[in-house]
């Protein structure tokens, strides 16, 4: 059996990593279930953390289900890999990246929690005053798995998984990771400069809506032939978006880290803020001619479920349902434009999940209030304007970065792996040619 050179020098370092691990069985998990632990938060925060991991899986499911036959296999595996590889990125240094120690508050201290190195089963005062640590860091890495699954829609049918994985592992480092620690560590830039993300609008969708359109743009369009396709199962696409919406409710009331009114309150919003979106989309494309999609439908919940995401714990039940309807007719007109264009984002992620992102975090700057949340600085519908500025300053700081971040990082990935497939292999299509599996047989070439 012949090794494949490129992928030698990954096994090896992984290697290095388990060894590392089962040699060093100095840490002993600390704490027990007394003292400030709360037991209905914990429990919660146990149920919130699988109900995000679900939405991966559920990714994969919405992508799949809208490329075509030949793809179908390969762009559900592209999100679901992503459960593997970021969690062990999270537990070996991750994490610390995230959360740990702040260096100039940009970034955490990639020491600080190496290997899971005090995460402990006592809470975190600095993080999560009724939970084990333990539980808030798993909690986290969830949201650090789906980010660079988003991505993959920008970039379906055409790129290599090698390149793949590398393009990823230095998203994660690079962009998600800085981001994340100056929107959520308490000494971040960003979360002292008041930007307002509840769950994770700025920190997960704008991030990946912009690395989609960095990916978008450097891989430039598919073949003609393949630019034009039928959905390879439109069920998957259904079940898909009932995960994702099943799943967002830990992926937003669970960001409350606890059962209090700040989870109840998100999750309220979360709901209808989706809802609003669905109908606003199905309705704008009937009243443009269009036949009612169910593709459409599902596209629109998804929409609104993004742009709920910052304020859902900020905003009430009203502004939800306007922040869902505006965000999906903004949405569907840039899905319009964008196919008006050159730019091949094969699923429209960078319309629904950057452009769905932007909105959120410029209507939380609007509706912002305090629901249990202790904000002091409310938006512009209450006649404040300093979180709306702070929100414009920063949507325009994390565009950047995560654009120009993200196009250097595709171009370094390539220097390394050339992370298009060749022509004939785009045409064959990334199942056999890259997984050696073809969904309409399901033969495995080994």
């Amino acid at each position: 059996m012949a090794i494949r050179k490129k992928y030698l020098l990954p096994a090896i370092l992984f290697a290095l990593l388990v060894f590392a691990g089962a040699a060093n069985p100095g840490q002993v998990l600390t704490g027990s279930s007394s003292g400030n632990i709360n037991s209905g938060d914990t429990a919660w925060m146990f149920v919130a953390t699988a109900l995000v991991l679900i939405m991966t899986p559920g990714l994969g499911f919405f992508y799949g289900g809208m490329a075509n036959r030949k793809n179908i296999i390969s762009t559900v595996f592209q999100s679901v890999i992503m459960l593997g590889l970021m969690s062990v990125i999270w537990v070996t240094f991750g994490f610390s990246l995230c959360f740990g120690d702040d260096i100039g508050g940009i970034i955490g201290n990639p020491f600080t929690f190496m290997m899971f190195k005090g995460v402990d089963l006592k809470p975190n005062p600095a993080f999560s005053s009724t939970i084990p640590f333990i539980i808030y860091a798993m909690f986290q890495l969830k949201f650090a798995i789906i980010t660079p699954a988003l991505i993959t829609g920008s970039f379906a049918q055409r790129v290599k998984f090698s390149g793949y994985l590398l393009f990823t592992t230095l998203f994660f480092v690079f962009i998600y990771a800085p981001v994340c620690h100056m929107t959520w560590h308490p000494d971040g830039v960003l979360f002292k400069y008041g930007v307002l993300d509840f769950a994770g609008g700025t920190v997960v969708h704008m991030t990946a809506g912009f690395a989609a359109l960095a990916g978008a743009l450097f891989l430039g369009p598919r073949t003609e032939s393949e630019r034009t396709h039928e959905y390879a199962n439109v069920p998957f696409v259904i079940i898909g978006t009932g995960l994702l919406w099943f799943g967002w409710f830990g992926f937003n009331a669970g960001s409350a880290l606890g059962v209090n009114a700040k989870a109840a309150n998100a999750f309220a919003t979360t709901n209808t803020a989706a809802a609003s979106a669905m109908v606003a989309w199905v309705l704008l494309d009937a009243m443009r001619g269009h036949k009612v999609s169910s593709i459409g439908a599902c596209v629109g919940a998804v929409v609104g479920l993004v742009a709920i995401t910052p304020a859902c714990g900020f905003v009430n039940v009203g502004e939800s349902m306007a922040i869902g309807a505006i965000a999906a007719v903004i949405s569907n007109f840039a899905v319009h434009f964008k196919n008006k264009s050159t730019l091949d984002d094969t699923l429209d992620v960078f319309p629904c999940h950057g452009v769905g992102g932007m909105v959120g975090m410029i209507l939380t700057g609007v509706f912002a209030a305090d629901y249990g949340t202790g904000i002091k600085d409310w938006g512009l519908a209450y006649g404040e304007t300093k979180t709306f500025i702070h929100h414009i300053v920063g949507l325009v700081g994390v565009a950047t970065f995560s654009f120009v971040g993200s196009y250097a990082l595709y171009y370094i990935t390539n220097l390394i792996d050339p992370i298009r497939v060749s022509k004939e292999e785009e045409e064959l299509g990334l199942d056999i040619t890259q997984h050696g599996v073809s969904y309409q047989t399901m033969r495995i070439d080994i």
